[in-house]
């Protein structure tokens, strides 16, 4: 292929990509979205197969079919509950490509061909490339082992450790300058000092960050990815891949600031793991007031049959459980008798933002009655019933009542304000913040204890008994 025509190919898939982000900003379009950052991709790969600067196809090929039948066998076998850490150990592999094409560069002929002060950029760029990359991928494999359980989700405080982090970092830029001015096989050393300090610091920064925090973390390492292969682009000469990296890097900035927005968190608070935070020893507010009351599932399905208006709180409860496929039939037979339902999306619900929209879509519940925090917020006083299932930090009243309490002035979904309140929940664990909830003990809240898809499966069993008989 033609060089000309691989720069009409890269620019097609470029303004695919562009296009693709558009069509995911609405659930309506998502769908189209999709297929055409698909397509692009295939442009994109299609079009660098064909172009005149590669030769070895038998290696390229055997590793195509290889990280495609890696990617088809996780697709097939990755619970949706489990796509976060999926989303955060792929962000990992964006950064080890980025170190790796950074190490190639500069051992193989990356560069040579140029002179002067395009040679000093060229230097400049794979430093920060590789800089970027060993973070993200460090740092991505420390987030998996928050949401996978496999570390605990309670950050980890060093003393000292912005004044660590500010050393890493400047150690990091001295040695980058030791590598720009360095010739020859003496830029190997310098080079793999940045790479084994930014490693240490991608773990450092996340082994900070509460488990409350993560969703916004995913969002970070996703736009840290992103920059990695803008850098790796710029390694490589590849316009494409600085676009692409570009449009990630950007747009998973700004969904971070958008969710810390959302959280009322500084993003330097989140990224710096709680810099200038209150210590957690300090947080610790009074107990909740009031007792727990609890509800049968006849009473609650009787609550359900006399609601008028009914919003529904989905969590990440749900998710593990799977209810939301019963949850979609319950909704549909309350809709056909009249009830006004809708259910309520906080920014951070799940372990992903995005996470309960999609859960819903499959199961075909409606786009039009899934609503966003700050849409709903208002009419939750004139509401009949809420149903909470799996949630807790993000209906937490402490976050608006307690200032002693660690996610005070967050805003979260006011569900005590209806008339009514029915949490769907296994026990009284609190949630992956570590935080008590008051919602527990308010007088109009009461408690349905047990796995959320056999709790709504008794619930919709026992309405459409109560239905039949009424009708008999």
């Amino acid at each position: 292929m033609p060089q000309s025509l691989l720069v009409v190919a890269y620019l097609i898939a470029g303004v695919l990509f562009i296009l693709s982000l558009a069509g995911l900003s609405a659930q309506k379009t998502a769908r189209r979205g999709n297929l055409m950052g698909i397509v692009g991709m295939l442009i994109a790969v299609g079009a660098t197969l064909l172009g005149p600067g590669v030769t070895a196809y038998g290696v390229l090929v055997a590793t195509l079919v290889i990280g495609a039948g890696v990617g088809a066998v996780l697709a097939a076998r990755v619970d949706m509950t489990a796509m976060p850490q999926l989303v955060a150990i792929l962000h990992s592999f964006v950064g080890l490509a980025a170190v790796l094409v950074g190490f190639a560069g500069t051992l193989g002929t990356g560069g040579a061909h140029l002179t002067g002060v395009e040679h000093t950029i060229h230097d400049i760029e794979t430093v920060i490339g590789i800089f970027v990359g060993a973070i993200t991928f460090t740092g991505s494999v420390v987030a998996f082992g928050k949401l996978q359980g496999t570390f605990s989700g309670k950050p980890v405080l060093l003393p000292g450790r912005h004044a660590l982090n500010l050393a890493m970092l400047a150690a990091s830029v001295l040695l980058g300058i030791m590598f720009v001015g360095a010739e020859g096989t003496a830029k190997l050393l310098p080079l793999l000092t940045v790479t084994l300090i930014a490693s240490v610091l991608g773990v450092h920064l996340v082994v900070a960050i509460g488990g409350a925090d993560m969703p916004v973390v995913v969002s970070m390492l996703n736009s840290y990815s992103g920059w990695a292969a803008a850098s790796a682009g710029f390694m490589l000469e590849n316009d494409l891949l600085i676009i692409t990296g570009a449009l990630v890097g950007s747009s998973g900035a700004i969904l971070s600031y958008i969710m810390c927005k959302a959280m009322n968190r500084s993003i330097v608070n989140v990224i710096f793991g709680g810099f200038g935070a209150t210590p957690p020893a300090a947080a610790a507010g009074p107990a909740p007031e009031g007792e727990v009351t609890s509800v049968t599932v006849h009473e609650a399905s009787e609550l359900l049959r006399e609601a008028k208006s009914l919003v529904i709180v989905p969590g990440y409860g749900m998710a593990v459980a799977q209810a939301q496929y019963p949850l979609y039939e319950l909704t549909t037979l309350l809709r056909d008798r009249g009830a006004n339902v809708r259910f309520a999306i906080h920014p951070v619900a799940g372990r992903l933002p995005g996470h309960m929209n999609v859960l819903l879509a499959e199961a075909k519940v409606p786009y039009d009655i899934v609503l966003e925090m700050e849409e709903i917020n208002h009419d939750l006083p004139d509401t009949d019933l809420t149903i909470i299932i799996g949630a807790n930090d993000i209906v937490n009243p402490g976050a608006l009542e307690d200032p002693s309490s660690p996610i005070y002035g967050m805003p979260v979904l006011e569900v005590w304000k209806a008339k009514r309140c029915i949490v769907l929940k296994r026990g009284m664990a609190s949630g992956y913040a570590g935080v008590e909830n008051p919602l527990f003990y308010k007088d109009n809240c009461d408690m349905l204890f047990g796995d959320a898809k056999k709790m709504v499966d008794a619930l919709l069993a026992d309405l459409r008994q109560q239905l039949e008989t009424k009708i008999a």
